[in-house]
């Protein structure tokens, strides 16, 4: 594959993922959080049941190739959207986009650490400016609800955003798990037959939870906007950017291919600016051009010395 559609792939995922995040956020207030899982991977799963079918031509899963998916499902599916929906739900914005911002960071060193994957001096500057600048754009804003209150109101609010930044740190171990695990999956499983298995375990683990809360939720009373928004953020979540993403590990190494996740918080600072009404000054704009940056030295073909750039295909 062309390496600058397979960066554009990465890029796109991550914006997407960034997108849902956002905008989870209605979403959660109205479904409880299982609910709202079970239906993204029911509703996912029906849009491309024609891709669990085992292409022609590709080898049968071994024993480890099945650990693998399923790993790939509990960690990068199940857990990181419990993870993500709880977190966001208790915390506050700036603090998500503090913690999602370590998660190139966290690919990085686990690229390095299970794939063995050698991390440049370039790499290890765009991991520094993503983290950096999704940090700056993170900080810039207040850290505490004004709700909060005083007292044992306050007390209450300040435990739950405890609890909420621990879940996200979770999700961004999960995300950067799903990350180094995918491109060991890309090696031997097509990207769609991927992305459908790992939503049929997402649904699998999720589901006895997800039907309890159905038999016992209002369904009538959910407006049409919010199952638009429900259709939105299962599609996105469950099959465009699990492809996108498993599409663009063909052609980048896992290491480099973490630093697209800064577009995860770039993008949901975006639609909160953009749909919520967010206001954005001048250290929010210094940020964007520092995560900008550091995506543009991940991209950038790098010259070995008395050799020639390398080809954009593998």
């Amino acid at each position: 594959m062309n390496r600058i559609l397979a960066c554009a792939c990465l890029a796109l995922s991550m914006s997407l993922v960034g997108s849902y995040v956002a905008l989870s956020k209605p979403l959660v207030a109205i479904f409880p959080v299982f609910l709202l899982a079970w239906l993204r991977f029911g509703i996912g799963g029906a849009a491309m049941l024609h891709w669990l079918k085992k292409p022609e031509g590709e080898a049968p899963m071994t024993r480890q190739t099945r650990q693998l998916v399923f790993l790939e499902s509990f960690l990068g599916n199940f857990l990181f959207s419990i993870c993500m929906l709880y977190g966001v739900s208790l915390s506050s914005a700036v603090a998500a986009g503090v913690i999602m911002a370590a998660i190139p960071a966290v690919v990085a060193v686990l690229s390095w650490v299970f794939l063995r994957e050698r991390i440049s001096l370039r790499v290890g500057l765009a991991v520094a400016c993503a983290v950096l600048g999704i940090a700056l754009v993170s900080l810039s804003k207040t850290e505490l609800p004004p709700h909060a209150g005083h007292g044992l109101e306050a007390d209450f609010a300040s435990n739950t955003v405890w609890l909420g930044n621990l879940l996200l740190l979770g999700a961004v171990f999960c995300e950067a798990a799903y990350a180094v695990i995918g491109k060991k999956l890309t090696g031997v499983l097509g990207a769609k037959r991927i992305t459908a298995l790992i939503n049929l375990w997402g649904f699998v683990l999720v589901t006895p939870m997800g039907l309890w809360l159905a038999w016992r939720f209002d369904f009538g009373a959910v407006a049409a906007g919010h199952w638009l928004l429900l259709l939105f953020y299962a599609l996105a979540a469950s099959v465009w950017t699990v492809w996108l993403w498993m599409t663009g590990l063909q052609a980048v190494p896992a290491s480099r291919a973490g630093i697209f996740t800064v577009m995860l918080p770039v993008s949901a600072a975006l639609v909160g600016v953009c749909v919520l009404g967010e206001s954005m000054g001048a250290t929010q704009l210094a940020a964007f051009a520092l995560a900008l940056g550091g995506v543009l030295l991940a991209t950038l073909p790098e010259r070995v010395k008395g050799q020639p750039v390398p080809s954009a295909r593998k």
